[in-house]
């Protein structure tokens, strides 16, 4: 089982330089269905150093047309034309390195497309900065890209900003907001514009990552007048949308004494707390709610390349769904 993301889709952005010829020609198959010859026609020009060519060839690799799907050589061109200049090639960079989990690298990348304007590369960073991912964790600067990346339209990004609401102080909010307009006026210039987050009396709340189900399809504005091939796009993956833990509800008063006596009955069903790309983050998340659940037993299966949270047993559907309320993610499942 693969990571479940939220998914972009993003057109197959192609650039044609009047200088070489064979960069235009190259385009002009890629639309006719020649993926080969579009590739032959790059590759040239692209040794050469022709950024557009580099790009496009970057493109090719990335969607496995006209050569077999390969991120390594994806990102390899990319990076060869980003250092370029090339405005596309940049985010795609970006994009390509967070991906294959090179998120230290990806930072800077995705900074310059981000003051450029592009809402893929400010969800992106949003998210970073909301989970202390790579950077520091700045929920201020991370609700601005967020919302700057909403209000272009990309749905991901406005169902994110919906889940930050919860998290974030009004005041905060405040500032995130008033930095977007920051970030709007500004756009195009070399650098963001960085306003660290207040410093607070109460620990933030834990963060905490989920599975999503895909998204409607989005096709991201193109700042480069070039043609677009008429064929279907494939997906490009994008990072998990942020969901945070709950936050903790109070304790009634007089809680009822659980019975030591009672008979725990094994009806089949168990429920799934959640599930997570390194182990020990499953672990943690057992530690800090486990005692919601005496007597009952924990395990971690491995699925692909996460780890589950299972904790059961439980009598039937009605009991377990009685013990999540309250705690988010939780999810019966039957055995």
């Amino acid at each position: 089982m693969k990571h479940c993301y939220w998914t972009l889709f993003a057109g197959v952005a192609l650039v044609a330089s009047p200088a070489q010829a064979d960069v235009k020609a190259g385009v002009d198959a890629w639309q006719r269905g020649d993926y080969r010859a579009a590739v032959a026609e790059w590759r040239g020009p692209a040794v050469a150093g022709d950024p557009d060519a580099q790009f496009n060839l970057a493109q090719a690799y990335k969607f496995g047309r006209g050569v077999p799907a390969d991120l390594a050589q994806a990102e390899e061109w990319y990076r060869k034309a980003a250092l370029q200049g090339h405005p596309q090639a940049e985010v795609n960079y970006g994009l390509a390195l967070f991906e294959n989990g090179k998120r230290l690298q990806a930072v800077e990348w995705l900074e310059k497309a981000a003051a450029r304007g592009e809402p893929r590369a400010q969800y992106v960073l949003g998210t970073m900065f909301f989970n202390g991912d790579a950077v520091a964790k700045d929920w201020v600067r991370a609700y601005a890209l967020t919302a700057r990346a909403a209000a272009q339209g990309l749905p991901q990004a406005s169902t994110a900003q919906a889940q930050m609401d919860g998290y974030i102080s009004l005041q905060d909010r405040q500032k995130g907001l008033e930095l977007a307009r920051v970030y709007e006026r500004d756009a195009g210039r070399p650098q963001v514009v960085t306003v660290p987050a207040p410093r607070t009396t109460q620990p933030p709340a834990a963060i905490g990552r989920t599975a999503l189900p895909p998204s409607t399809a989005y096709q991201p504005r193109d700042v480069t007048p070039a043609p677009e091939p008429t064929q279907s796009v494939a997906a490009r993956p994008a990072p998990p949308i942020v969901r945070p833990a709950p936050k903790p509800t109070p304790k009634p008063a007089t809680p009822p004494p659980p019975s030591a006596t009672a008979a725990i009955r094994d009806g089949g069903w168990k429920l799934q707390l959640g599930a997570f790309g390194e182990a020990g983050n499953a672990q943690k998340l057992w530690s800090q709610v486990g005692g919601r659940f005496p007597g009952r037993k924990v395990s971690y299966v491995k699925s692909g390349r996460l780890t589950k949270v299972l904790v059961g047993p439980f009598a039937s559907s009605t009991e377990a769904s009685a013990a999540c309320r309250g705690l988010s993610p939780c999810v019966p499942v039957r055995e």
